[in-house]
């Protein structure tokens, strides 16, 4: 555990002091990143189908992989057993939000669980349908270029769902989560 103190005017140390803890490895965070990266550009400034765009999602489906592997020997937050959400749990959370007495998880919340799961299905969908359409089985064939540019469009909108959560999260609980996703700390 970490503290850090602030300083009042820069003279004097503070007497609040914010006590913060490492949550997000270095594993997720890069994760994190790369997927963030990669659906920016092959939403909205790669070519579909050229080269890059390919690689990017040749990237994707390697950062999946390794993820998946991580959600079971990684560390404590990044392990898919700390934030399975169970109806129950999503169920709870959506009451407690309800009625103003929402739980602050360190982890994902349960809600936060089940939009990052629905993220790395789809993710490894368009992955997938996007691998296929390279194959000579597939070879423009436009049902699958149509799946595969759906599943794309669901991932940007459940892209930004999940953006807008994380910032309503932050003001609501008054930490700034986006950030902990850059450094990997929370505060306590």
């Amino acid at each position: 555990m970490t503290t850090i103190s602030s300083k009042k005017g820069g003279a004097q140390p503070s007497t609040a002091t914010l006590r913060v803890i490492k949550v997000w490895d270095p594993v997720v965070r890069l994760f994190h990143w790369t997927i963030v990266t990669a659906c920016v550009l092959n939403l909205f400034i790669l070519d579909e189908g050229k080269y890059w765009h390919r690689v990017t999602g040749y990237t994707v489906a390697f950062a999946i992989a390794l993820r998946f592997i991580w959600g079971f020997v990684g560390t404590k937050h990044a392990r898919f057993a700390d934030f399975l959400p169970t109806p129950a749990k999503v169920m709870n959370q959506i009451l407690s939000i309800l009625d103003g007495n929402e739980k602050r998880y360190v982890g994902h919340n349960p809600l936060a669980s089940v939009m990052m799961l629905c993220l790395m299905m789809l993710l490894a969908a368009t992955a997938l349908t996007g691998w296929m359409t390279t194959l000579d089985a597939f070879w423009g064939e436009k049902w699958l270029e149509e799946l595969h540019r759906s599943i794309a469009n669901g991932i940007m909108v459940l892209a930004f769902v999940h953006a807008g959560a994380a910032v309503i999260e932050s003001w609501r609980h008054r930490e700034n989560l986006v950030w902990s996703m850059v450094t990997g700390r929370k505060k306590a």
